[in-house]
């Protein structure tokens, strides 16, 4: 199977709700993410969750106000969605089925690594948003940390990285996600993210409870960013 292959969703379908399985790690990042998620501050606030897989934010999101929209190509990952509470859409996120400005929140979370056509992803992301919407997202640096640490490490460790899940290729420099951001109307502010190393390590022994991923310093390898879109003049 090739790298980056939509079809290893499929095959991994009974994995997405483990907590032992083989996208733990994923459920430490939507976590993390949902804390960069302010409020919703109208009644009829949409947050659009763009690769949203089996809606692994919607726990996260309980409380703060939304109706969950959460946009996929993989119809198994959809299906589990829905079942968790989000709106399923399937589409591309480089063409994204929702009009301009539909989103108080556009989620973005592990999804620009897999994208072919990372621009033209970023330009529906902030299309989406309305004016004073927040954009969230989190994803791998195109450096060769990066490929050791998520491709060579990782996919060695059960619950890190299925095997071939990632292509390194398509990792994205975060000079040019700022870059295509302000391009689109909004100033990213990014930061380096990390599994704390005793909540890691603790769960490398026993495969139990969530790891809290807390920020660094460091942009090189796991980077989030979370920016606002301008108002128009």
């Amino acid at each position: 199977m090739r790298r980056n292959d939509l079809a290893q969703y499929d095959a991994l379908a009974g994995e997405w709700w483990r907590p032992d399985g083989a996208f733990a790690m994923l459920h430490w990042l939507a976590a993390a993410r949902a804390r960069l998620i302010p409020p919703a501050t109208r009644p009829d606030a949409v947050l659009v969750d763009l690769g949203c897989g089996a809606g692994l934010l919607a726990p996260h999101l309980a409380g703060k106000g939304y109706l969950h929209v959460g946009v996929d190509l993989v119809e198994s990952a959809l299906e589990q969605a829905g079942a968790h509470g989000a709106l399923p859409v399937r589409g591309d996120a480089t063409a994204v089925p929702l009009r301009d400005g539909c989103a108080d929140v556009v989620s973005a979370g592990e999804l620009l690594e897999h994208v072919i056509d990372v621009r033209r992803a970023v330009a529906e992301a902030c299309r989406l948003l309305r004016p004073g919407g927040t954009l969230v997202l989190d994803t791998l640096n195109a450096t060769r940390a990066a490929r050791l640490l998520a491709v060579t490490v990782a996919e060695r460790i059960p619950g890190a990285a299925p095997r071939g899940i990632h292509d390194p290729n398509l990792f994205v420099d975060v000079r040019v996600l700022m870059s295509e951001c302000a391009r689109h109307g909004v100033d990213l502010d990014v930061r380096g993210i990390r599994p704390s190393v005793r909540g890691l390590l603790g769960w490398l022994a026993t495969h139990r409870g969530e790891v809290t991923m807390v920020p660094t310093w460091s942009t090189a390898v796991l980077y989030q960013g979370r920016g606002v879109k301008r108002e128009q003049a």
